[in-house]
């Protein structure tokens, strides 16, 4: 875990006949992160015809995406539902199976376009109910009209009225039956856009303006309770047409997982058969594997093919020797799996070259240990575990990766961690600090210990910003030396002689301070450790010119050479010097941050006393605390977060982290691992 995971590469040739039972066996291993062999082929590369499968890769890929579509209407997610199983491979009926989706479409589209109606008329009938409310009255005359509605009062012979009410029904309308006597009066409301259709269905059925009686009353809300009803009615349609597609779909549950589980591993079959290569009587195909996996691979293909393949297996320092440059080797990045949100941050800056530290365990470490100096109080840290948790459990119900969510929890891990030490819950000293009490130093109240006041708060991070420079020195030490490049490891601004050079200034910072800014440590000491290393670092130029022209000749020295070497020493002095000045200081950002949280909390505090009467908290005082919490559990979490995050970034990583590298990506029948 300390290193990434050693590879070696395979080139295999096998026979045609073997090539469907090699390519189950491949799939089935899921663990050949495949390369072109016309790449390693060299000029043999050309007697090489690249195999094309017999089933489009995009075509079949087409039509899983078209099940996953259906299936995710029931909240079925076809990659954790189906577990997929070679053993079940078989050749796919691509017709058929478009026939069998085409059926299904057929059904839902019908289903979805009776929805999509019934929404237009609730759309309208939602208008009528605006424009109808803006009335104050609606029986003052027989026949109202504004920009969108037309309210007419009238009524028709008795004979015609249930087919009338059939025929307007049909409409976007209101239809209500009022006043008393003997000729019923009825109050229609239609879509001014629909004046045409209208007139023709009154026409037709004999309609009589009639103007309502003034005695009427309670027509307007009689006329909105209808919408109300229709419209409600109109949803409960709809949510049984829902309820039908879920159901069309659910009817095809097991035959469309069952179909998807065979098109997706017959996809992925066809991916593996696009790396082959084939010459006129044999097929050929290379990749990369984690060194533990080749004894597997190995007899998995000898067993498959009964002895008939050839199997070579190629070590990556090995390949570098042969061709002089080095070869792009996969990378894999090893750790347990508590461990896997630190992997997201790590691959989200670059993915460090092979043959390197595995940065993730030390990631872990420093972010950790940052946000909890930024970010100390337990009531805070507390709140941001229970939403890391809770997030983690919606996220897993929904089939998603957890990995944000369990770093949120991590974090309130650290926070809680750093409050204690503290003696800080939700800005209160409800306990005892084990390490030093944030808010009284920040208060300016005398604190017992060696932590006094900010310059001691300051102080900390300081040593702690030393400690973590050092350590990415220390690692890129091991790198280098671990790639054998023995030139790096001491003539760099990042190795030996740039880390006793920043050694060095770091006790020259605190001897000077010690002094009280007066004195410097002894100029033979500064001469050793400073002025030698420096010198020394400016052979870094003709020493490297000098093994590239042994190594591939070329021209003698000459002035301008000499110049440039002068200029590039003086440049990268400069870096060392500011460069490693800038990254120590930056570090007091994790005192600003943490005085910022206690300052926040404190004047929340001091603003809720004002609000409190005779010594004891209002309402409007403990609203102002719960505010403030919030208030600085968002702002100051993200911002810490953040800020851990740059740190990592820009001072660990810069020291050591060389992100060249390829990210190991096997054609596998895991999801995640998909490429």
């Amino acid at each position: 875990m300390i290193f990434t995971t050693p590879m070696k590469q395979l080139v295999a040739v096998i026979l045609e006949r073997d090539v469907s039972q090699v390519t189950k066996e491949l799939l089935r291993l899921s663990a050949l992160d495949f390369i072109s062999i016309k790449e390693i082929a060299g000029p043999l590369g050309n007697k090489i015809d690249q195999v094309v499968p017999k089933v489009s890769e995009a075509r079949i890929g087409e039509i899983r995406k078209r099940i996953e579509s259906f299936l995710a209407i029931t909240g079925v997610y076809p990659e954790r539902e189906k577990r997929l199983n070679v053993d079940e491979l078989h050749a796919v009926d691509i017709d058929e199976a478009e026939k069998t989706l085409d059926r299904l479409a057929s059904r839902v589209q019908s289903l979805k376009e009776e929805q999509k109606n019934i929404q237009q008329e609730i759309l309208k009938l939602e208008d009528i109910s605006r424009q109808v409310a803006l009335f104050e009255d609606l029986s003052t005359t027989k026949t109202k009209s504004t920009s969108f509605l037309n309210i007419q009062t009238g009524s028709v012979p008795e004979r015609n009225r249930e087919a009338f009410s059939k025929e307007l029904a049909t409409l976007p309308s209101v239809e209500l039956a009022v006043g008393n006597g003997e000729q019923k009066i009825s109050l229609i409301i239609t879509m001014k856009r629909d004046d045409a259709r209208v007139n023709a269905i009154l026409e037709k059925h004999g309609w009589t303006d009639v103007r309502l009686p003034k005695e009427v009353s309670g027509t307007k809300e009689e006329v909105l309770s209808d919408l109300d009803r229709r419209i409600a009615d109109f949803k409960t349609r709809q949510d049984a047409i829902t309820a039908d597609i879920k159901r069309a779909v659910d009817e095809k549950k097991t035959e469309l997982l069952d179909l998807w589980a065979n098109l997706r591993m017959n996809e992925l079959s066809s991916r593996i058969q696009s790396y082959f290569g084939k010459t006129a009587r044999t097929y050929l195909f290379s990749g990369w594997v984690p060194a533990d996996m080749k004894n597997t691979i190995d007899e998995a293909l000898k067993r498959i093919t009964e002895g008939r393949c050839y199997l070579e297996w190629n070590d990556p320092d090995d390949l570098t020797r042969e061709v002089s440059t080095p070869v792009q080797v996969p990378v894999k990045l090893e750790s347990p799996k508590l461990l896997s949100p630190f992997k997201m941050i790590v691959e989200n800056y670059a993915i460090p070259e092979y043959g390197t530290i595995n940065p993730i365990p030390f990631v872990a470490v420093a972010y950790l240990l940052m946000f909890g100096l930024m970010f100390g109080d337990a009531g805070h840290g507390l709140v941001i575990l229970i939403i890391g948790l809770i997030g983690t459990a919606l996220q897993k119900k929904k089939g998603k990766s957890t990995d944000l969510m369990n770093l949120i929890s991590y974090c309130g891990v650290s926070a809680i961690v750093f409050g204690i030490l503290f003696g800080s819950y939700f800005g209160l000293a409800l306990f005892p600090a084990v390490w030093f009490h944030y808010h009284g130093v920040i208060a300016g109240e005398v604190q017992a210990g060696p932590v006094k006041n900010i310059y001691s708060i300051l102080a900390i991070t300081i040593y702690f910003g030393i400690a973590v420079i050092s350590l990415g020195l220390i690692l890129n030490w091991i790198n280098r030396i671990s790639k054998r490049d023995w030139f790096n490891l001491f003539l760099d601004k990042g190795g030996i002689l740039g880390g006793l050079i920043y050694g060095a200034g770091v006790y020259t910072g605190f001897y000077f301070v010690a002094h009280d800014y007066k004195q410097l440590p002894d100029s033979s000491i500064l001469l050793w450790t400073i002025g030698l290393p420096m010198l020394l670092l400016f052979a870094k130029g003709p020493i490297k010119h000098s093994m590239e022209n042994k190594e591939h000749g070329g021209k003698p020295l000459s002035a301008l050479d000499i110049m440039n070497f002068f200029m590039e020493w003086i440049v990268e002095v400069l870096e060392i010097f500011s460069g490693y000045l800038a990254n120590t200081l930056s570090f007091m950002r994790v005192a600003g941050l943490g005085i910022a949280h206690v300052s926040l909390m404190m004047a929340f505090f001091q603003i809720a006393a004002m609000l409190s009467k005779n010594g004891h908290y209002t309402i409007g005082s403990f609203l102002v605390l719960l505010a403030g919490n919030a208030l600085v559990i968002a702002l100051e979490g993200l911002s810490a977060g953040i800020q851990s995050l740059r740190l990592n970034y820009y001072e660990f990583f810069s020291k050591y982290f060389n992100g060249t590298g390829r990210a190991y990506a096997p054609i596998s029948l895991s999801h995640r691992d998909e490429k």
